[in-house]
């Protein structure tokens, strides 16, 4: 699994100082475009990518991934625009799923997509839902 850029490593590569990263990824976070961590210093979310382990784990591009979510894993595969493989566990009964993406597709018609938290509160605490 890879993991998201420190501060540091940004501001090196793009010369800034860390100061400045860090400011523009708080400008990002509150236009939700991408999520911090409680100390808002490191990159929680990039959406559909999550820098934390998940579930969620989505092989795509010759590589594993971690989404948020299960909408999200969709959207690895869509981001990457390559196909991919979900690997998950129901939430409810915990039976594990694997889904493979093809042409933008899942190989399984029959899928469900739950959320427990209303679209309306996603970002009440993003993290959560």
């Amino acid at each position: 699994m890879g993991r998201a850029p420190s501060a540091e490593e940004v501001a090196a590569a793009a010369g800034l100082t860390v100061g400045e990263v860090i400011d523009g990824w708080r400008r990002l976070h509150e236009q939700h475009a991408l999520v911090l961590n409680a100390s808002a210093t490191e990159i929680r979310m990039a959406n559909p990518f999550s820098a934390a382990p998940t579930a969620y784990r989505v092989r795509a591009a010759g590589r594993w991934w971690y989404a948020n979510c299960a909408w999200d894993a969709f959207g690895i595969c869509a981001a990457l625009q390559t196909d991919g493989r979900i690997e998950a566990s129901c939430p409810d009964c915990l039976d594990p799923i694997s889904v493979d993406v093809r042409q933008q597709r899942p190989d399984d018609t029959s899928l469900v997509f739950h959320c427990l938290v209303p679209a309306a509160r996603w970002w009440d605490d993003i993290v959560f839902t």
